[in-house]
């Protein structure tokens, strides 16, 4: 086949197409439509039978009629137009009236005119059939004659490519109506066939679907089938293109409203009954399967924009409707630990705007109804024993925790009601009400369970599990709101174990202060690294000392020198050193002195031990003693019985400490005392005999056991210490605000205080108020002349 050049010449002023009664050998020979309708129509009427099948050959006959035709030449006079205007031939006008052709012209709206007639009369009996079928008969009549328009449809615009690129581009670029042949099939299927059936196939295809939800089996490619028309048909032009771009307009408009309020009838109807007939945990699988469902559908056959709006309404329909009864169900789930169904209602309600909200509110409240539950049901245990108490608490955290994670998927929310709650029934619990400080409880016992962990003794666990320990120990204290309280009490704890040398583990020791570091800051922990920098230099001062050289009957010695301003300790009370140890003091001082010249070292006998080793019993004991012990014990070398007056001259003791070290000493047989009265209170004339019969199955005996009163001072000093140390924190952030502020209102200056001071304690506002009058009156602020409720910082 050979092709016309077209425009060979763009530049010329055109080829006239008689040139001396001679033709122009550039000019395509005229091909009228008629001459090549009879032949093209048959071939028409082929491809749209599905009975038969079209040959390459004859396929490129037909595309060929379609190019001669539309590349003939049209030398027909006709009238002449204005000079330099265009015919619709394409034939360009001279100036002498003489029809001018510029190349090959392109020709096509007749050709276009017959297709578009030619397959509306080609649709008549389709449209009748259509018309006499219902249900699912109609379904698979149209979906196989959609597919098969369809594919001919595309067969034919094929054929047709030359009128779409030439002709049909050049209408649509002018502004006039026209698409290319296959976008012209589909309106032609869409408004002779589509448009009669369209309610009928809407309603045929939502009658399939509620079969399948009632469980059917259905033949989804009927559905998906008449939807592609839904789709396909929903042509628009683009622009001035002669394509055309699909658009949902159709599918939303006679499928997609329909479907979705049908689908929120049935869902209506469905769950009210289920609910009545079932409980709540059936209901919550059926509305999960079913939501599963319709995506599933949306997947299967549905266009995938449907997802959104389908889901909503389903989501609207089977879970916001039925919200109170979601929520009336929750505490039930939580008290039986229905773990799964939690998860599933979790789930669901997440779809939901705002439909957690209530779950985060009941999750908080029992919680913190469950903690202090468990914390009642350990009784008096828990006041007493920090670990039953710190057990207590764990074991409610990591329960809800473990739901948190598992079930509600780490959702921000409810991690904050577990904070929350978490953090309210730790500060106030039965436990808490019994002490003075309502909330400096908890982080005592706390201190004391990290004593008990780090302490040396038998039952110390295994370092992977004492690590495990100290991160449980990290998460209680985390909820703790008197930061503070727990750092005193645990700096007194820590230094006893340095001092006496009784840590379970440095290593442990090195990592919880590095976890509270990293919880509260460096300057939280500052002091208590201090300590373990004493301890070092001790050692080496030490090693020093004993290099010197020693006296005769000189006694093994050894000194902890401790940094007062890093140490909680408080001065020793009066007490006269025995005249052993007297010499190996003074040998030390002296020593010390010359070493750091300027320093004074105040001994700290009540923290300070030693051991004895007898010679009067029938067997060889070695005792472990504290000095005050020691200063008792040694007198009886100087004979068998001393009255309590005696001893108490000698030691210089005040009585209540003296009554304490004598009791000990009593209870372990090592003296007796044969004219106490039925009190049992030592008086200053009681003599104390020491027991020569002393009998103990372990020959290394250790006696040094704390005092009531030494712990009952320490407790009560420490909270003293914690209320002196708020009150300089609470000055110095008044002062860090104003400084930056120059003029605050009262309220502000209190809402910021607190709000620079809550992750150390919790400030109370009598106590903030007293502060600002200490600062007035030390001339840091002054109130604003004429406005008394406002304050201004004095540089």
């Amino acid at each position: 086949m050979s092709r016309s050049p077209l425009n060979k010449n763009k530049n010329s002023g055109g080829i006239d197409s008689n040139v001396n009664g001679m033709q122009h050998p550039l000019a395509a020979k005229s091909v009228q439509l008629d001459q090549i309708w009879t032949d093209f129509k048959i071939g028409i009427e082929q491809i749209y039978d599905a009975r038969t099948s079209m040959s390459r050959t004859r396929y490129m006959e037909l595309y060929t009629h379609v190019y001669n035709y539309c590349t003939a030449v049209n030398t027909v006079n006709q009238s002449t137009p204005a000079t330099g205007s265009r015919t619709r031939s394409g034939i360009f006008p001279s100036s002498s009236g003489r029809l001018i052709n510029r190349g090959s012209q392109f020709i096509g709206m007749e050709l276009y005119s017959r297709l578009k007639d030619y397959l509306a009369i080609y649709l008549i009996p389709k449209v009748r059939e259509a018309n006499e079928s219902i249900g699912e008969s109609l379904l698979t009549y149209f979906t196989a004659e959609w597919e098969r328009f369809k594919f001919s449809s595309k067969v034919l615009d094929g054929i047709c490519a030359y009128l779409n690129r030439h002709y049909i581009k050049r209408e649509c670029n002018e502004g006039h109506d026209y698409f290319e042949i296959y976008c012209m099939a589909m309106t032609v299927w869409r408004d002779k066939v589509f448009n009669n059936v369209c309610s009928k196939l809407c309603n045929a295809v939502i009658d399939l679907i509620r079969r399948e939800r009632n469980g059917e089996m259905i033949n989804t490619r009927l559905i998906s089938g008449v939807l592609d028309s839904f789709i396909n048909l929903g042509l628009q032009r683009d622009g001035r293109s002669c394509k055309c771009k699909i658009t949902l307009e159709i599918y939303k408009l006679h499928f997609e409203q329909k479907f979705i309020e049908e689908t929120e009838n049935y869902y209506m109807n469905e769950s009210g009954q289920y609910l009545k007939d079932n409980s709540i945990t059936e209901y919550m699988k059926k509305a999960e399967a079913r939501l599963n469902e319709e995506r599933k559908r949306v997947q299967d056959y549905l266009h995938e924009q449907t997802l959104d709006p389908l889901s909503k309404s389903c989501e609207r329909i089977l879970i916001e409707k039925h919200l109170e009864i979601f929520h009336s169900d929750f505490i039930r789930l939580l008290n039986d630990e229905k773990i799964e169904d939690l998860g599933r209602m979790y789930k669901l309600l997440c779809l939901i705007a705002s439909g957690l909200d209530k779950l985060k509110n009941l999750l908080e409240k029992h919680i913190k109804d469950h903690g202090r539950q468990a914390i009642d049901e350990c009784g008096d245990t828990a006041s007493n024993d920090p670990k039953v108490y710190v057990k207590a608490i764990l074991s409610v955290y990591l329960k809800y925790h473990n739901l948190v994670v598992n079930s509600f998927d780490q959702n921000t929310g409810f991690i904050a009601a577990l904070d929350k709650a978490c953090g309210d029934f730790i500060n106030c619990n039965a436990v808490t009400q019994t002490s003075a400080q309502v909330s400096s409880k908890s982080p005592e016992l706390l201190a004391r369970y990290c004593d008990s962990l780090l302490k040396k003794s038998a039952k110390n666990p295994e370092e992977d599990e004492l690590d495990r320990a100290l991160d449980d120990v990290m998460i209680v204290f985390k909820y703790i709101e008197d930061k503070d309280v727990f750092q005193k009490f645990y700096a007194r704890m820590l230094a006893k174990r340095l001092v006496n040398q009784n840590s379970a583990s440095d290593n442990a020791e090195s990592a919880m202060i590095s976890k509270l570091k990293e919880a509260c800051g460096y300057e939280y922990t500052s002091k208590l690294q201090r300590m373990f920098q004493d301890m070092e230099l001790s050692k080496g001062l030490n090693e020093d000392f004993r290099k010197l050289p020693n006296d005769a009957n000189a006694v093994d010695f050894s000194v902890q020198v401790l940094s007062s301003g890093s140490w909680p300790f408080s001065p020793c009370p009066e007490f006269t050193v025995p005249s052993e140890l007297e010499r190996s003091l003074q040998k030390f001082s002296a020593f010390y002195s010359n070493r750091h010249s300027g320093r004074k070292l105040n001994w700290l006998f009540q923290l300070s031990k030693g051991e004895l080793v007898t010679n009067c019993f029938r067997n060889r004991y070695s005792l472990q003693v504290s000095t005050f012990q020691m200063a008792i014990l040694l007198m009886y070398n100087r004979g068998d019985i001393f009255t309590v007056n005696e001893l108490q001259q000698y030691t210089q003791l005040k009585m209540e400490i003296l009554q304490q070290v004598l009791a000990i000493l009593l209870k372990c047989k090592l003296l007796v005392c044969d004219d106490i009265d039925e009190t049992g209170e030592l008086k200053y004339n009681n003599k104390l005999e020491l027991f020569l019969g002393y009998k103990n199955k372990k020959l290394r005996v250790n006696i040094n056991v704390p005092l009531k009163t030494e712990q009952k001072v320490e407790r009560e000093a420490t909270h003293r210490n914690v209320e002196e140390d708020r009150k300089l924190l609470i000055q110095a952030a008044i002062v860090r605000i104003m400084k930056m502020r120059k003029v605050l209102q009262h309220q502000k200056l209190i809402v910021e205080v607190l709000s620079q001071l809550s992750s150390r304690f919790k400030p109370n506002i009598p106590v903030i108020k007293r502060c600002i009058d200490i600062l007035i009156e030390k001339d840091y602020l002054q109130r604003v002349e004429g406005n008394k409720d406002e304050y201004e910082y004095l540089a």
